[in-house]
């Protein structure tokens, strides 16, 4: 039986897509900031096109399964539509989650390929289309996403700082360069300060998330870092938190504070909503390391977060800052 993903183009209109956006955005509300609330009405539905292609593309690389039946009942699930589709194209690689998600990245890759040339059909990408075509927004960043989901099919280690920011320049940058696209910024400068604090942000989750990513078999850490510091994969496996690892810790941590240092020059070079927005993405990733500081570097025993009364003081001294015209500082 063909799925909606199949059918024509008919069977979803740019209005309905739109809508299928915001509801997938909304049941995952938890990651927009409360700025996001300030956004007038017609920036918002491209904000959660573009949110929904992220969101989608992570899911293909990170959660999708063959064996998943459909989540029916368990929210909207973008990746279903793709998983039919792909069912019929391609039934030899079922058996293989590793060549399963590279298969449904190329899927969608087609996809977006339609946005720019063609008639998409997968909902995400009949809204997305709309806000492409809206803010004239190149491929680059969109591909940059799905490459560093098939980097992540490849590879579950790095041996080297460089290498996992090549991965970061992947998974991580673009998402700020179509923050950008959505509120007029093209210049490089602004580029370059987004990337700053983008790859900071993914750092800053990373070694929040050690214990948890390391069950999930990768380890972020770069392989030259755990051998300067003199902590190996086997303490790690075992969760062994000693002086070397809180070395480790406290030098990585540093590596993304002063990334953080560098991007906070974009707060004022911005206005309006999007200024409040980067203000509290900055404040939230700091304040996450500054979480894992005061737990004296342990992520392994339980994971760094920040409380409703913090992220609630976060907001508040953003809009203030906002509001008043302040510059925020990164810690030294």
């Amino acid at each position: 039986m063909p799925s909606q993903f199949t059918a024509s183009t008919s069977a979803w209109t740019r209005e309905a897509a739109s809508r299928y956006c915001a509801r997938l955005a909304r049941s995952h509300y938890e990651n927009f900031t409360v700025g996001s609330w300030l956004v007038p009405r017609d920036k918002l539905r491209h904000i959660y096109a573009v949110y929904a292609y992220c969101r989608t593309v992570d899911d293909l690389g990170d959660e999708a399964l063959p064996e998943e039946a459909d989540a029916g009942g368990q929210g909207i699930d973008t990746t279903s539509l793709l998983k039919d589709s792909l069912a019929q194209r391609r039934p030899d690689v079922a058996g293989d989650v590793r060549e399963f998600r590279l298969a449904l990245l190329d899927l969608w890759q087609r996809e977006l390929e339609a946005c720019y040339s063609g008639l998409p059909t997968h909902p995400v990408m009949v809204a997305l289309q709309e806000t492409i075509e809206t803010f004239d927004i190149p491929r680059e960043p969109f591909l940059k996403l799905i490459e560093a989901n098939r980097m992540e099919q490849r590879a579950s280690r790095y041996a080297t700082y460089g290498g996992l920011l090549d991965y970061c320049q992947h998974s991580a940058n673009p998402v700020g360069h179509l923050f950008l696209y959505l509120f007029g910024y093209r210049d490089e400068e602004r580029q370059r300060l987004s990337d700053s604090t983008c790859t900071a942000l993914q750092l800053a989750n990373f070694w929040q998330d050690v214990a948890r990513d390391y069950q999930k078999g990768r380890i972020y850490l770069p392989q030259e870092d755990m051998e300067q510091f003199g902590y190996s994969e086997a303490e790690l496996s075992q969760g062994v938190f000693n002086p070397n690892f809180q070395r480790l810790m406290a030098f990585e941590v540093e590596r993304a504070m002063d990334l953080f240092r560098v991007g906070a020059d974009l707060v004022p070079r911005l206005s309006g909503v999007a200024r409040l927005d980067v203000s509290l993405f900055t404040r939230g990733g700091v304040s996450v390391l500054e979480a894992i500081r005061r737990r004296q570097y342990d992520v392994l025993s339980g994971r760094p977060s920040l409380s409703r009364a913090r992220k609630a003081r976060l907001f508040l001294s953003s809009w203030l800052g906002w509001k008043l015209g302040l510059r925020f500082r990164v810690p030294g």
